[in-house]
């Protein structure tokens, strides 16, 4: 994804910020729990923090979270559901924070549209000595027979490479460095996934997934018979046909520290 490409992407979801914060899921405790396991402090930046569905989930871990978050729709709805949480306007390339005032950076679903030639060093120079920096992803794990098949009938621009456990480990792996010959600020990558679901119906499913940046850019025909297309797949199905249904997820983190 070229640079223009991945910013039409990344400022997609302002205009979906209301379904985002209804359908989209949180994160698994203990994948956050393991992300600032290192931090030697309470400190917390979600960076690129959305409608605050990882917020959520620091401040009921009990950290001191900031959040920072560039569309404005998006913020609305996380100052309106966390009205006790700092939030800022501001992005990964620029973070309105001193120098070496948090103990961990995590984002959850937000990494990959940083700009990390700018956004690395920003980082960097926002953490204390040894901070941590990790990236958080809900992935769908498709060792699930029908999980697998409806990323299959989805198409990667519904459900992407990042989007299910080892498209996410080799996507992610060399994320956090540069890639302009900047010196790399951040050590050696960690990976780890975590079990976690979501209750969902099929209708709440399409719901959550036309709130993926590959769907949201889509002409209206093509979204349309694309979400078609997997309520009917859905609908197929006896594990999703009828009622409420747990969609099984992982929960996925890089987690670098602060050289």
């Amino acid at each position: 994804m070229d640079q223009d490409e991945r910013l039409l992407h990344s400022s997609s979801f302002g205009a979906a910020a209301g379904a985002y914060a209804e359908h989209r899921p949180n994160y698994a405790q203990a994948a956050v729990r393991w992300a600032l396991e290192p931090a030697s402090g309470p400190r917390v930046l979600d960076l690129g923090a959305g409608t605050g569905k990882l917020t959520a989930t620091l401040v009921a871990l009990g950290a001191e979270v900031i959040a920072v978050e560039p569309d404005p729709a998006m913020l609305t709805e996380l100052r309106r559901s966390l009205p006790a949480v700092r939030a800022l306007s501001g992005s990964a390339e620029a973070i309105p924070l001193p120098d070496a005032s948090i103990d961990a950076v995590l984002a959850g679903n937000a990494m990959h549209w940083f700009d990390m030639a700018v956004a690395g060093p920003e980082i960097a120079r926002i953490l204390a000595p040894g901070g941590i920096l990790a990236g958080l992803w809900n992935v769908m794990d498709d060792g699930v027979e029908w999980v697998s098949g409806l990323a299959r009938v989805s198409g990667s621009a519904a459900i992407g490479p990042r989007d299910t456990p080892a498209s996410w480990r080799a996507e992610t792996a060399d994320m956090h460095p540069p890639k302009n010959g900047v010196p790399a600020r951040f050590g050696s990558p960690e990976q780890a996934e975590f079990p976690h679901g979501q209750r969902r119906t099929a209708d709440s499913l399409v719901a959550t997934i036309a709130t993926r940046a590959g769907v949201l850019v889509m002409p209206e025909q093509e979204q349309e018979a694309t979400l078609g297309r997997i309520h009917a797949f859905l609908a197929s199905r006896p594990e999703t046909a009828r009622g409420e249904f747990t969609l099984p997820l992982l929960t996925g983190v890089l987690r670098v520290r602060r050289l």
